[in-house]
């Protein structure tokens, strides 16, 4: 029989995500801080609908390392080309 440590992340009682290693648990950990930490922020436009805060606050803390090129002046990364988008191009070449 193994045994397996698991590091569970749990908020408001929730169980939120299950890691292999604790340094993973504690990342996302970190992003769930910030991401609480923005919806305030958010909450104040009136273009986000507030069922929409807590995905976007999410969305933004993934890339924090992003938005924070960003802010200092940075330029944003390309996104990568969708799939479907390169069969489609290639399809009307054909």
């Amino acid at each position: 029989m193994a045994v397996i440590v698991k590091y569970v992340v749990e908020r408001d009682g929730e169980e939120r995500m299950t890691f292999s290693t604790k340094a993973e648990a504690d990342a996302y950990d970190k992003m769930l801080d910030l991401a609480e930490s923005l919806e305030p922020m958010l909450a104040q436009s009136t273009l986000v609908e507030e069922e929409k805060l807590e995905e976007l606050a999410l969305f933004l803390a993934e890339r924090k390392v992003e938005l924070m090129a960003l802010l200092k002046g940075g330029k944003a990364a390309k996104p990568a080309a969708k799939p479907a988008a390169k069969a489609s191009k290639a399809s009307k070449a054909a």
